[in-house]
């Protein structure tokens, strides 16, 4: 593998603890690690923002119904 580099691990109570090198540093906050058989693979979860969901979803295009229709006129209110 051509960015392969060879690191200890730790324990930590539990839990174990791999130090990643400043040059496999992954982006973000947060990774999805998963096992699969002897490999654990480490992948990075991108940050996204409610804006950048949005511009991925296709224009609505459905007629929407007219719900004041059947409606009484509001009253004219004097404060």
């Amino acid at each position: 593998m051509q960015n392969s580099r060879h690191v200890s691990l730790l324990t930590s109570g539990q839990d174990q603890v791999l130090t990643i090198p400043h040059e496999l540093a992954l982006p973000g906050t947060e990774v999805l690690l998963r096992k699969e058989g002897h490999r654990l693979i480490i992948e990075p979860i991108p940050s996204s923002s409610l804006l950048s969901l949005l511009t991925t979803l296709q224009d609505i295009t459905d007629d929407f119904p007219d719900i004041d229709e059947g409606l009484l006129p509001l009253d004219d209110i004097t404060f």
